[in-house]
């Protein structure tokens, strides 16, 4: 049985219009989508309010039963959940294979963060009982991106409704199916009770509403740096919390003692997954003078054997990138590169929304695609000569988000991720990683801090309350 019905798929009474959901590699219409309006967000946070409490009072392991079905779902509906993964995002199959598998595992773990303790006994310098409880934060808001729609969302979306929330998710129009209806439809089948879940598709006058709705306590947002900013800023002044994923120029540093070969293995992964599309990208290559020359010409080598195409009628390395917007902004950072000094190794063409996979040698702050998040399948490298360089090279610029290191001195890895700012480091691998259960997020202006995954869930989902228990009423001075 089809889990997109186009019967049943589409949320009912949204009043901000219809927007196409477009296919990157062909430009075809695959669905027609309902848009919210900001009126609808109000309508839907009052639903989800009046919702919420009798979902929080539902015995943990109820809930943890939807949830563990959930994941189950996500096996059973794998083919079809992956074609429009592929068709809708651009993605190449083994890209949403590994976003199904990540989707279900985010199920399971939310599942048992349902069970966990809730809260702890405290002493107390009077005669009573004391102690904390973690309680649901209530009405959660979710803003999600078009780059990996399935895992950008679940990730929010289930642990707060584990935890006792009911959750309004806006996912990007672009991608609204895998990013929102799908998931819909999957919680409706695992037998979440209605009005605990609502999709709201739709652009940033609508988001907007959604994070200063007075209903909606916690906001979690995935997407721009700039952007997030703008949410972060509604959301403290409305002095609610908000959970920020934001950009990324991550740094892949080798080290003089590692294997080349080796090294760009990691490289052409870490920057050309997905069209490298994913805030934790590989952004910058620093290699050590050493192994410079021969690093530029295997990367430009492997890069220039990466076939670009489309990914549902062909077998790809990449697929397209998301627009024309997006690819536009690629083409400008590639092009202001090379007037500015880099060289293009390998790449800097395109043909329609397929770009592709590029290197660009001498690059320095000159660059922009050096500097700045390009979002895009581009591998920028520079040269360092000391250890003391690579880490101010690596810490320079307003990101902290992911961090790989390349060598065969693991103590000395682990030294040097230590003296840089960042909120996730590998070493002897290349910085695009995700695993639900660990902690993600990043640091300055990659975000609040590492506030997705695992047992960070519980932080970013629930408040904690502090009660105290007397067995007579308390006398005081007056």
């Amino acid at each position: 049985m089809s889990l997109l019905d186009p019967k049943t798929w589409q949320p009912v009474g949204l009043s901000g219009g219809e927007s196409a959901v477009v296919e990157p590699a062909t430009g075809e219409a695959l669905a027609t989508v309902a848009l919210a309006s900001p009126e609808d967000v109000a309508t839907a946070s009052e639903a989800a309010r009046d919702a919420r409490e009798a979902w929080s009072d539902t015995p943990y392991h109820v809930r943890a039963g939807v949830l563990r079905r959930a994941g189950d779902l996500f096996a059973e509906h794998a083919a079809e959940l992956r074609e429009w993964l592929v068709r809708e995002s651009g993605s190449v199959p083994g890209k949403a294979d590994f976003e199904l598998r990540v989707a279900a595992q985010e199920c399971y773990e939310a599942a048992a963060l349902a069970s966990r303790p809730t809260g702890q006994l405290l002493p107390s310098e009077e005669p009573r009982l004391s102690y904390t409880r973690r309680v649901p934060a209530g009405v959660v808001g979710v803003i999600a991106p078009f780059n990996a729609p399935l895992i950008l969302s679940i990730r929010s979306v289930a642990p707060a409704l584990a935890l006792g929330n009911a959750v309004l998710l806006k996912p990007d129009p672009r991608t609204a199916v895998c990013g929102g209806l799908a998931l819909a439809a999957l919680f409706a089948e695992a037998g979440l009770p209605e009005g605990l879940l609502h999709i709201l598709p739709a652009g940033a006058q609508t988001g907007r509403a959604l994070v200063t709705d007075e209903r909606v306590r916690v906001i979690s947002f995935t997407g721009s740096t700039a952007a997030g900013r703008a949410v972060g800023e509604a959301a403290g002044r409305h002095l609610k919390r908000a959970h920020l994923e934001l950009g990324g120029n991550s740094a892949l540093v080798v080290l003089a003692d590692a294997d080349v070969e080796a090294a760009v293995a990691q490289a052409v992964w870490g920057s050309f997954f997905h069209q490298g599309q994913l805030c934790m990208t590989t952004g910058r290559h620093l290699v050590h003078a050493s192994l410079y020359e021969e690093y530029v010409e295997r990367l430009a080598a492997k890069a220039q054997s990466l076939t670009v195409g489309d990914p549902y009628r062909e077998p790809v390395h990449l697929g397209p990138v998301i627009d024309a917007g997006q690819l536009a902004k690629i083409d400008t950072l590639v092009e202001a590169s090379a007037a500015a000094g880099a060289r293009v190794a390998a790449g800097g063409t395109h043909q329609g929304l397929f770009y592709r996979p590029t290197v660009l040698a001498e690059a320095d702050d000159q660059a922009p695609a050096y500097t700045e998040e390009v979002f895009g399948p581009v591998a920028p490298v520079r040269s360092f000569a000391t250890l003391d360089e690579a880490v101010a090279l690596a810490a320079a610029g307003p990101y902290g988000l992911s961090l790989g290191i390349v060598t065969r001195d693991t103590a000395l890895g682990l030294e040097l991720a230590d003296r840089i700012p960042t909120g996730i480091a590998h070493i002897n691998d290349q910085t695009v990683n995700d695993e639900a259960v660990a902690p993600f997020g990043g640091t300055a202006a990659s975000g609040t801090g590492a506030r997705f995954g695992g047992e960070a869930s519980l932080d970013a989902f629930t408040e904690l309350r502090w009660t105290t228990v007397r067995r007579e009423p308390a006398g005081h001075p007056f």
